[in-house]
């Protein structure tokens, strides 16, 4: 384990093969919310668990920048942008009212740029350009939002954009390709998916009469790309209100007859957050209006405790965020638990090197069999169960699970560590206990990676 160092826990079971990781897939109309924030550290740590075993882990975002959010916010854009407020006359219905749209319309207006992924994007000033306001909005928003997850810790390979699948034929293709397959009809003027040949409850209607298409056929099509892009397995993480598009998708995808197995792609879904402060729930963001952001959360209770605490519970459970308790430095706070367990480690190889105390790893590796006791048994027995957990957490997508396991082994240490004289008088056993030590600080370095959240050396 100690030759192993970073690599301890990983393996190859993936053999390199690729998958996809969808995640967070946010309309750029406004900051990510608290539920973002969950849908990110799950998706982010499911990337990092596959990582672990041997999966070839693509991170993708999918910005849904077409459709009547879109419009909205153009139109919300365009009234700030004329000097009309939320409970003005000629605010538009549906309008974004939080205080972030007057940010976007003073940018626009002054014709700052905006630069996104190799494209800069330039504010026209016309306040009755409403394709240039569009255009601008959602860049300004998508830039906002990539901020956001950057200062979360989150990054992505491939951000990919709704409005392609009809600018590049996707969304035709996909039609065609149904239609060809058979399990189409025509009825009312509307075009169908004979979906209940896939065990979907009922039929879909494709394209309504009126000639767009329905909200699951872009779906449809996008995930078609993954699997012509190569992905062996395409996972995405959504929210649990979306549990109702799933199997639509998955019959397109089988009706298209291309080879796409049953269960792809799998989902992971994820419920509600509640934030708390002072005993009451937290709801209003006066920057979003209507919902407490993700910003809001890191700026209160810190990067390392926001991902822990998003991520500390099985994805489909309930999750209440306690802000009191994520910013408390006591044993309470799982986080600060299982850092300061870290922490302790270098603390203890700083009290040897300020004492003058030589440390040799290959006399501590060849006395740990002298450490019999209760407490050094049971936390050897600890950092050996951490790739199992790794293999676990990889075959159920379910990263809470390496959290779990480093609250169990961070007690493991510290009831080790208050019961254990280390720095003795006697060398063999002074190094024995160090390297013991030394080996918990590796797997709870280890597995703080798997979580992003960060191993500190002083507390």
């Amino acid at each position: 384990m100690i030759k192993e160092g970073d690599d301890y826990g990983r393996n190859l079971s993936g053999n390199g093969r690729t998958v996809g990781v969808e995640y967070v897939s946010a309309n750029p109309t406004g900051p990510l919310h608290v539920g973002h924030g969950r849908a990110a550290a799950i998706g982010d740590c499911i990337a990092r668990v596959l990582d672990a075993n041997g999966w070839n882990a693509k991170r993708e975002f999918y910005y849904n920048d077409a459709g009547v959010q879109i419009e909205n916010l153009a139109l919300s854009t365009h009234a700030r942008a004329k000097g009309i407020k939320p409970d003005d006359a000629g605010w538009p219905e549906g309008g974004y009212r939080g205080d972030y749209i007057q940010d976007v319309a003073d940018a626009y207006l002054r014709g700052a740029s905006v630069d996104l992924e190799g494209t800069t994007v330039v504010g026209a000033k016309d306040p009755d350009d409403m394709a240039a306001i569009r255009r601008f909005a959602v860049a300004y928003l998508r830039n906002e939002q990539n901020l956001d997850l950057a200062a979360f810790g989150v990054d992505f390979d491939i951000y990919f954009l709704e409005s392609s699948l009809y600018n590049d034929g996707k969304v035709a293709e996909a039609v065609q390709r149904l239609q060809d397959s058979g399990h189409t009809y025509e009825e009312g003027g509307a075009l169908w998916l004979r979906s209940t040949d896939f065990g979907d409850d009922k039929d879909r209607v494709m394209r309504k009469s009126d000639g767009t298409f329905t909200y699951f056929v872009p779906d449809v099509a996008y995930h078609l790309t993954k699997w012509q892009r190569g992905y062996e397995r395409a996972i995405t993480e959504l929210g649990a209100d979306h549990h109702g598009s799933l199997s639509r998708v998955r019959a397109g995808l089988q009706a298209m007859g291309v080879g796409i197995p049953q269960g792809w792609p799998e989902y992971v879904l994820h419920q509600m957050v509640t934030v708390m402060r002072g005993g009451e729930e937290v709801k209003l963001s006066k920057r979003a209006g209507s919902y407490f952001t993700l910003r809001d959360l890191i700026d209160e209770a810190g990067r390392d405790a926001t991902r822990w605490f998003l991520i500390a519970r099985k994805p489909d459970s309930q999750l209440t965020f306690d802000i009191d308790l994520a910013r408390q430095q006591s044993n309470d706070n799982p986080v600060f638990y299982v850092q300061y367990a870290h922490a302790r480690v270098c603390s203890l190889h700083r009290q040897a090197q300020e004492k003058g105390l030589v440390y040799s790893q290959e006399q501590g590796l060849a006395a740990l069999r002298t450490l019999q006791d209760e407490a050094s048994l049971n936390l050897m027995n600890e950092i050996s169960r951490y790739p199992e957990v790794v293999e676990a957490a990889g075959i159920a997508l379910e990263p809470h699970l390496v959290a779990q396991y480093l609250r169990e082994l961070a007690h493991a240490f510290h009831t080790w560590y208050h019961g254990t004289p280390v720095l003795v008088e006697d060398a063999a056993d002074r190094d024995a206990k160090l390297t013991l030590a030394s080996a918990a600080r590796q797997v709870l370095r280890n597995g703080l990676e798997l979580l992003g959240v960060g191993a500190p050396e002083k507390m």
